[in-house]
């Protein structure tokens, strides 16, 4: 699960973490009422209007409908009339950016729209760095990363120059350890206040990854100001969805907007989904079944449309709803039903198929492949369901059909 930057601001300054004041606002008067208190309370005449969505690049992003208006905005208020106009002018962004679609690296070409902004204080920056804590699943530990290329892609650097990447292995028994927390900073080249800060920064920073339960906590850029603070300019943060039942409070802060609307719907049955780009939809129960049956479609030319584990408890109900967040999607040729039957018996697909079938209809050819539990009662239900199946004796025929009928 994500969230945006200004809930993760929210987290990281209730654990003593240093960002900057920021207000959120998901109109254009509130936009314009953060102004005056931010520029007050701080000194800076500068204000920062952020686009929040979940995804990175926003400050590279671009407006579908604003082109000339980029995912984040530079408002100064010292010009032509103070806070005054430094309000018109962050009216003028908001309505810009309010209800517009922004595109980045990361949300691909349809990009997502913004439906909240963040009016943030200005910094007066002296150096911008990277830091963030992943879930190394190698290890299944922690990892810090830290580099110097602050402001710039992680996979860029990653690419370009991986030698500026420092990297701690954290512990879960004592935490980021003084030594390395000292390390990482000596390699930042920090000094003076500025190297205390960050390790108070770093240590603070991974005792609020645990306590959180995240697999990502990115900070790009962290900034230390002419002052010697360090402080997160930006922040985002995912968390472990297995966890959320430890953390109600975050999981309020789920914005479903964000999120894929049949990833939703399948999350309300307990189903595990998620989209893909293809066009043959897979029902499938094991998610080791369901990674090998995409590999297969795609071994014989075709390309999956989504991961679908319907687990191995699912009922008729569960079924049905699997089968019509499938024929939802307009990309979807064609539907391929590979069941293996341990804990899931045949006979429950079965029926969740003719349900779904005869709720919806079936506009795209369905091959079926049915074996183990209850397999003949199974075969049966749909035989005498009259549905126009085409049955495949194991996976590579199954496969096979459904990529030739998608075609």
């Amino acid at each position: 699960m994500k969230i945006h930057e200004y809930q993760a601001k929210e987290l990281m300054k209730a654990r003593g973490i240093t960002v900057p004041e920021g207000r959120v606002a998901t109109t254009f008067d509130e936009a314009v009422a953060a102004v005056r208190p931010l520029v007050e309370s701080s000194g800076n005449k500068v204000v920062v209007v952020k686009s929040q969505i979940h995804a990175g690049g926003r400050g590279k992003g671009r407006f579908i409908e604003q082109p000339d208006t980029a995912g984040v905005n530079v408002v100064l208020d010292g010009l032509n009339g103070g806070i005054k106009a430094a309000e018109q002018k962050v009216h003028e962004l908001a309505k810009k950016m309010l209800g517009s679609t922004l595109v980045t690296v990361q949300t691909g070409p349809e990009g997502k729209q913004v439906n909240r902004l963040y009016i943030e204080q200005g910094i007066d920056i002296e150096r911008e760095l990277y830091l963030s804590i992943v879930l190394d699943r190698a290890t299944g530990r922690n990892l810090m990363m830290a580099s110097t290329e602050g402001g710039t892609e992680i996979e860029e650097v990653a690419a370009n120059t991986p030698e500026k990447i420092l990297r701690e292995t954290i512990d879960p028994a004592i935490g980021l350890a003084d030594f390395q927390a000292r390390r990482l900073a000596f390699g930042l080249g920090l000094a003076g206040d500025a190297f205390k800060n960050g390790v108070k920064f770093m240590k603070a920073l991974t005792k609020a990854a645990t306590e959180l339960d995240t697999d990502l906590v990115e900070i790009n850029p962290l900034v230390v100001t002419k002052s010697g603070k360090v402080m997160a300019l930006d922040g985002k943060m995912g968390f472990d969805g297995n966890a959320l039942y430890r953390h109600p409070n975050v999981v309020e802060m789920r914005d479903l907007s964000e999120e894929d609307p049949a990833e939703v719907e399948a999350g309300k049955y307990g189903l595990s989904f998620i989209k893909l780009d293809g066009n043959i939809g897979c029902l499938v129960n094991g998610a080791g079944l369901a990674m090998s049956t995409m590999d297969i479609i795609k071994h014989e030319g075709g390309e999956p449309a989504n991961f679908l584990d319907v687990g191995g408890g699912a009922s008729t109900e569960n079924v049905t709803a699997a089968f019509k967040i499938i024929t939802k999607d307009p990309n979807v040729k064609g539907i391929f039903v590979n069941i293996f039957g341990g804990i899931m018996r045949c006979d429950v697909i079965a029926n969740g198929i003719v349900a779904a079938v005869k709720e919806v209809g079936l506009a795209v050819p369905l091959v079926v492949r049915l074996e183990g539990t209850n397999v003949e009662l199974g075969k049966q239900i749909i035989d005498e369901s009259g549905l126009n199946v085409i049955s495949a004796s194991d996976m590579k025929d199954g496969a096979k059909k459904i990529v030739e009928l998608a075609q």
